[in-house]
This record gives structure tokens, C-alpha cells and sequence, in this order.
């Protein structure tokens, strides 16, 4: 997914989001944010469509106890 990871971190920093974004191996893109509900589902739907150089075919997602481990919304390469 061309610059999904440069957007998905644009994104959940707009939306004062933390956590990290992430390749795999096999091109699929691992997402972990932590904030606000009601933030978190605004960044859902961004991920769902993702940017417009991107093409998104399918979101998983697991909701989870916040860790509090983030400080920032980092891409991890």
C-alpha cells in the first residue's frame, strides 16, 4: 500500500492518537492506536479508506485495554 503508513500516521496525529503503524512481511500493514473511542472510530474510517495512492482490501480490528506505553504516533520500519 504506497505512503499507507506516511497517512495512517498524519492521520492518528491530527486525532492526537498514539501508538505505531507497521509493514509486514507478507504487505499487509499493522495499525496500534490508543485514544478516545469516539477518535479511534474517526481513525477506523480513515483507515478504511485509506490515501490516494493506496488501495485497501480489507481492515481487521481488535479492540484491546489501552497499554499507555505510547508517547507518539510512530512508523516503525
Amino acid at each position: 500500500m504506497v505512503m499507507y503508513r506516511d497517512f495512517s500516521q498524519r492521520k492518528a496525529r491530527k486525532l492526537g492518537l498514539v501508538g505505531f503503524v507497521k509493514n509486514e512481511t507478507d504487505g499487509s500493514v499493522t495499525v496500534v492506536a490508543e485514544g478516545t473511542k469516539e477518535r479511534l472510530d474517526m481513525y477506523l474510517a480513515y483507515l478504511h479508506k485509506g490515501s490516494i495512492l493506496s488501495r485497501v482490501e480489507n481492515v481487521q480490528m481488535e479492540w484491546k485495554e489501552g497499554t499507555n506505553e505510547f508517547t507518539d504516533f510512530k512508523i516503525h520500519y
